[in-house]
C-alpha cells in the first residue's frame, strides 16, 4: 500500500451547491489532516486556488483515476448525495452541516471560500471598472439556475421583475451604478448595464468584489458572496433560507403561501424548475410578494463585513 494516503470528495450539481461544497470540502480536511484532498467537481474553476485542496479533476475527465488514487490506497471516498438524507429533507439541519453528517465528519463552523488570484481580480477590474465611471456597484441577481433553461421567469427562485426595478430606480436616484445578471431568455430592467451571457465562473463570482451593494436570490451568488465574506440581502421563495442560505447575509422570506395540494411532490415540496403547476398564490399576489421598503432599508445599511442578521 502506497505511503500517500488521500480524501476523495466527488459531488454534483449546480455552482451554488459547488461552492457549498467548499465548507465540506474544509470539513473534511480538517478531520483527516494526514490526507491529501482530492475533489472531483463540475465546476473546478473556482477550486484551484483553495489552499487545503491538493488536485482538482472536472467530473468525467478522471482518466487512470482508480489505478492512481484509490486501488490499494486505503482512500476515504466522500461522494455521497447529501440532498436525500433524513436531515435534509425534513428541514432540520443546513445543507453543509447535514452534509458533514452524512459523512460522519465533526462539522466546526467551516464556511464557503473562494479564492480568486490577483490576475484573476486584474482582468475583472480592468473590463468593468471603467464602466462604473467612479459610482458605486449594486449587483441585482434577478434570474438563475442553468443558463440554458429557457423560462423566462422561475417563480420558485426568480426575482419577481418589480422588485428589480424599483430598486434599480431608487439606487440609480442616489448616483449608484446597477448591474443586472440574468438568463438571455429572462426580462432586463431598463436601463441598467446587463450582463445575459455564459460568464465564467470567476467572472461571475469576481464582480460581487466590485460591488459595493448587492441584492441576490438562492443561486450561485449568494453562496459566492458568502465564500468572499460580503454580506448580501437575498430573496427566497419556495426555497429555504435556513437550509440553503448562510448567516452573513440578510434574508428575506415572501410572504406565506396558502395551502395547496403538490400531487407531483415526492420527498421534497416545490421544484427548483419552475413549474408553474406549484404557484400556490392568487393571482396578483406577484405584486407584493415582498415588502420592497424591507428589501431597500436592508440594502440602505448593507456594508462590506458580517452582518448578523438572519
Amino acid at each position: 500500500m502506497s505511503d500517500k494516503k488521500y480524501s476523495i470528495f466527488s459531488h454534483q450539481g449546480g455552482l451554488g451547491k459547488s461552492i457549498a461544497a467548499t465548507a465540506v470540502a474544509q470539513a473534511i480536511k480538517n478531520n483527516h489532516k494526514d490526507r491529501e484532498l482530492l475533489v472531483v467537481t463540475p465546476w473546478p474553476e473556482l477550486w484551484i486556488n483553495l489552499p487545503f485542496v491538493h488536485r482538482v479533476f472536472p467530473l468525467g475527465a478522471t482518466q487512470y483515476f482508480y489505478e492512481e488514487f484509490v486501488r490499494d490506497k486505503g482512500s476515504l471516498i466522500f461522494a455521497n448525495e447529501p440532498y436525500f438524507v433524513s436531515e435534509h429533507i425534513n428541514m432540520e439541519l443546513p445543507l453543509i452541516e447535514s452534509w458533514c453528517k452524512l459523512y460522519q465528519i465533526k462539522f466546526t463552523g467551516e464556511k464557503p471560500m473562494i479564492r480568486i488570484n490577483s490576475e484573476q481580480k486584474k482582468s475583472i477590474r480592468s473590463f468593468y471598472e471603467p464602466m462604473f465611471e467612479g459610482k458605486d456597484l449594486l449587483i441585482l441577481h434577478t434570474n438563475g439556475g442553468l443558463y440554458s433553461n429557457q423560462k423566462t421567469y422561475c417563480w420558485q427562485r426568480d426575482m419577481p421583475f418589480e422588485i428589480a426595478e424599483k430598486v434599480a430606480k431608487h439606487f440609480q436616484q442616489k448616483g449608484m451604478f446597477v448591474m443586472q445578471i440574468t438568463r438571455p431568455t429572462s426580462p432586463r430592467v431598463p436601463d441598467v448595464f446587463v450582463r445575459h451571457e455564459q460568464l465564467s465562473q470567476v467572472e461571475l463570482i469576481g464582480l460581487l468584489e466590485l460591488s459595493s451593494k448587492r441584492l441576490l436570490i438562492d443561486s450561485s451568488m449568494q453562496h459566492g458572496s458568502c465564500a468572499l465574506g460580503l454580506p448580501a440581502t437575498v430573496l427566497w421563495n419556495a426555497t429555504n433560507p435556513r437550509l440553503f442560505g448562510h448567516k452573513i447575509h440578510t434574508n428575506i422570506v415572501a410572504k406565506q403561501k396558502p395551502h395547496k395540494p403538490l400531487p407531483g411532490a415526492f420527498l421534497f415540496d416545490y421544484s427548483f424548475d419552475g413549474s408553474e403547476n406549484e404557484w400556490p398564490y392568487e393571482e396578483g399576489d406577484e405584486k407584493d410578494l415582498y415588502n420592497i421598503d424591507q428589501i431597500i432599508a436592508s440594502l440602505e445599511k448593507q456594508e462590506n463585513g458580517y452582518n448578523l442578521i438572519s
